[in-house]
């Protein structure tokens, strides 16, 4: 009675806590129950895949994997105390603590050292000194409920417990606050913020109740407040032309004193502070190997032409001939089944009826991945639309134009300027129109469209025109060579103008017949650019879905690299 998917999805879990319960009734420990709960679900390969591919979902994934580790090393500690009570003493260990954290961690910090701590770890413990930060209403008290979506924690042996009311909430965060304040013997500092605006940070209604008048304190502190902005400041002085010598090289000599600390197996403590660090020192590196033969053609794409010429040289470098761009994405994936299924469409191979095209693409749909399911039939019932879209065009009456090859692959050399470049590609579709001249189309299913002004000096489509011209489409067009009658971009996640059609109709960009010497000239200096290896950064639109901006000296974000 209900969808298969989910009901999959339940019998998976169903058999998974049988499997965990049945090794514990045989007597197995609570470490091996919680391997077998672990190593029946797709998330360990799924956490390894993130944490191999690196960025922001690598860094997330290297801390889930940490937290993994610290539970089975807490089910094997709960073992070892006692041993024999199997999952219950590993269950009452976890209830027990107010943060799951490993304990034992807690010996190994240095005496000298400065504790970083949440409040409900500090309970029993004290300080000369204690500084309790960022004590901003809204923060502390925290009002808002306890617990997650589903609240099981409100799950109790006596059934559903009340969630506690906002009064019982600020008693609690209360009685927290007094627990941090009261753990200084000496001295006690207060931190907040008081924004400048109404609607900005405000100080906790907390700071009032601990009777001392709050202290405002106004502009930068005398000194950075980390060692990395304590190193970036020293490193920044000793090149700095307006201070004396005396504190360039005072700020060299703390340079040297921070680079020379170790830990005890001898680990640098602040290795951004030597100057083998400093990657702005160095010289730019330069390849033994040319990038490009000089004596053979440049080889290039209709796309990498866009991207040498028009967008950021560097990504390019770094996207197609250092490999490390970032992995095909699920985006890319919806690219590439709507373009196999519109070829076969093309081809005859496939009838041009929609709910055929609908069972084809249920067939592979779920090797993509998404996110979250409600991503995948969201995207799903775009890849229909954009499928229903191309029937419709596919159909109609284009001005006499009719298909004569569907993903067809062309190579030719061309001249530009004083170089030959070697232009290899595929083209989505080619038609004949009423003349007989080479029409191209070119199938786009991104949710961007180029501008009419960017179409008309779209480097992609005239180069496909310009392929056309050198005998790319001569034999779909029986050995004669056809004149190139323009190109145009269908973008299928987009309904076109009510002018043209309406919603159900793909947005049509079309470029007209190559008319000047601009296409050539971009030729030209993408080849120059990649033969002189001149892989400038350009700043511009690309950049929000670029892989390299971390790295990158033309975005704040990565110009710390080089400054």
């Amino acid at each position: 009675m209900h969808d298969p998917v989910y009901a999959r999805g339940a019998q998976r879990l169903g058999a998974l806590l049988r499997k965990a319960r049945e090794r514990l009734a045989g007597g197995g420990t609570a470490e091996e129950a919680l391997w077998d709960l672990w190593d029946g679900t797709p998330w360990p390969r799924r956490l390894e895949r993130s944490a191999r591919r690196g960025g922001a979902a690598g860094r997330n994934a290297d801390r889930d994997l940490d937290a993994v580790c610290a539970l089975f090393a807490t089910a094997a500690r709960a073992e070892e105390r006692t041993g024999g009570r199997g999952a219950l003493n590993f269950l009452e260990e976890i209830e027990a603590e107010d943060i799951a954290a490993d304990t034992l961690t807690r010996r190994a910090v240095r005496p000298d050292a400065v504790r970083l701590m949440t409040a409900h770890r500090s309970k029993g413990l004290e300080w000369r000194l204690v500084v309790v930060a960022g004590v901003q209403e809204g923060l502390w008290p925290d009002l808002r409920r306890r617990g997650s979506l589903l609240e099981a924690d409100r799950i109790g042996r006596d059934g559903l417990a009340e969630p506690l009311t906002p009064g019982a909430l600020l008693a609690e965060e209360r009685r927290l606050f007094y627990v941090a304040a009261t753990r200084a013997r000496e001295r006690l500092v207060v931190t907040a913020v008081k924004a400048p605006a109404d609607d900005g940070d405000q100080p906790s209604r907390f700071l009032t109740e601990l009777g001392v008048e709050p202290k405002d304190v106004t502009g930068r502190p005398r000194r950075p407040l980390s060692v990395a902005a304590l190193v970036a400041e020293l490193r920044a002085t000793t090149v700095d032309p307006r201070v004396s010598d005396a504190l360039r090289r005072a700020a060299a000599h703390r340079l040297a004193r921070l680079a020379a600390l170790a830990d005890d197996d001898g680990r640098p403590l602040v290795p951004s502070a030597h100057p083998y660090r400093w990657w702005g020192m160095f010289e730019p590196t330069e390849s033994r190997v040319p990038l490009r033969n000089r004596d053979q053609p440049v080889v290039l794409s209709g796309s990498a032409l866009d991207q040498l010429a028009n967008t950021c040289a560097l990504q390019w470098f770094l996207g197609r001939e250092v490999k490390a761009d970032a992995p095909a994405t699920a985006a890319q994936g919806f690219g590439n089944v709507v373009h196999v299924l519109a070829d076969e469409v093309a081809s005859g191979r496939t009838p041009a009826d929609l709910d055929v095209l609908m069972e084809r693409l249920d067939s592979v749909w779920n090797a993509l991945a998404f996110d979250a399911p409600w991503k995948s039939a969201q995207e799903k019932e775009n890849a229909r639309v954009a499928l229903e879209r191309f029937l419709e065009w596919h159909v109609m009456d284009r001005a006499g134009r009719t298909p004569v090859a569907s993903e067809h692959d062309f190579d030719v050399t061309l001249e530009a300027g004083d170089y030959q470049v070697r232009i290899r590609g595929q083209m989505d579709r080619v038609e004949a129109d009423g003349d007989g001249r080479a029409y191209v189309v070119d199938f786009k299913t991104g949710k961007q469209a180029p501008s009419s002004a960017e179409v008309a000096r779209h480097p992609q489509l005239a180069v496909y025109q310009l392929a056309v011209r050198e005998g790319a489409v001569d034999e779909v067009f029986d050995g004669t060579r056809p004149e190139p009658g323009g190109a145009e971009l269908v973008q299928l996640r987009q309904g076109a103008a009510k002018r043209d059609g309406g919603e159900t109709l793909p947005k049509v960009q079309a470029q007209q017949p190559l008319e000047g010497e601009w296409v050539g000239d971009l030729l030209a200096t993408a080849a120059g650019k990649v033969l002189d290896e001149r892989f400038a950064p350009t700043t511009g639109q690309h950049c929000a879905h670029c892989a390299f901006r971390a790295s990158c000296s033309a975005r704040p974000e990565g110009r710390h690299v080089v400054e």
